[in-house]
């Protein structure tokens, strides 16, 4: 009989680890963003950005509709994670730093 590693089948779905985290705990603090996804939203009409990020030496998820960050993180190259950064509010709006 086989077994299911004969397969070699891929799990290629993200999955992010550590605790959930506000948006409004990490405000103007350096942080390291580890990865990103883009779904739609199940609380709201839009798209929603999960954020796989360090402070410290522990990861947390946080989870955005802003549109400036799901924008800004787009362009930022595969090659470019991890990287630092601060996100800060400006005009009522997210951005990184």
């Amino acid at each position: 009989m086989k077994k299911f590693s004969d397969f070699e089948i891929k799990n290629e779905q993200k999955t992010f680890v550590g605790d959930k985290i506000k948006i409004s705990k990490i405000l103007n603090k350096e942080i390291v963003v580890l990865g990103f996804e883009i779904k739609d939203s199940t609380v709201f009409k839009g798209k929603c950005l999960y954020l796989q990020i360090e402070v410290g030496d522990k990861k947390h998820l946080v989870f955005t509709g802003s549109k400036m960050l799901i924008e800004s993180i787009q362009k930022v190259p595969k090659d470019g994670f991890p990287f630092e950064t601060t996100i800060v509010e400006e005009n009522e709006m997210y951005q990184f730093t």
